[in-house]
């Protein structure tokens, strides 16, 4: 399946839960009802992925985690925020880096619409 297909499946995937959760829940529950509902769609999805910083030709645990890991292709970081800020762009772009990764999608719940809280990124 090529980026394009599976980011579509996202971004439904992300409608259908915004539809039927709506904008006041927890991002632990955003990201439960999206690796449901992903997987249920047939594509394969982990969740709370570690992510190692390599630093001078050294793996270091630092704790950062990728909240869903999509085709181990895509990233996934969800947020449940008034307003996106830049350092979550930053996260995000941090994340495809360190795992050379070439797509990810920032998904935001705390709105209204969903398509007004999508953003996608590429390296």
């Amino acid at each position: 399946m090529d980026l394009n297909n599976i980011t579509g499946h996202i971004v439904s995937s992300a409608i259908a839960v915004h539809t039927e959760i709506g904008p006041g829940a927890l991002e632990s529950s955003y990201e439960a009802c999206m690796a449901f509902e992903l997987m249920h769609r047939g594509l394969r999805v982990e969740t709370q992925v570690p992510m190692p910083l390599r630093y001078r030709g050294h793996e270091l645990t630092v704790g950062y985690r990728l909240d869903l890991l999509v085709e181990d292709r895509v990233v996934v970081e969800l947020k449940a925020v008034t307003k996106v800020l830049p350092v979550h762009h930053a996260q995000i772009l941090s994340y495809l880096k360190m795992g050379g990764f070439r797509v990810g999608l920032l998904l935001n719940f705390h709105v209204p619409r969903m398509v007004d809280g999508i953003v996608r990124f590429a390296r």
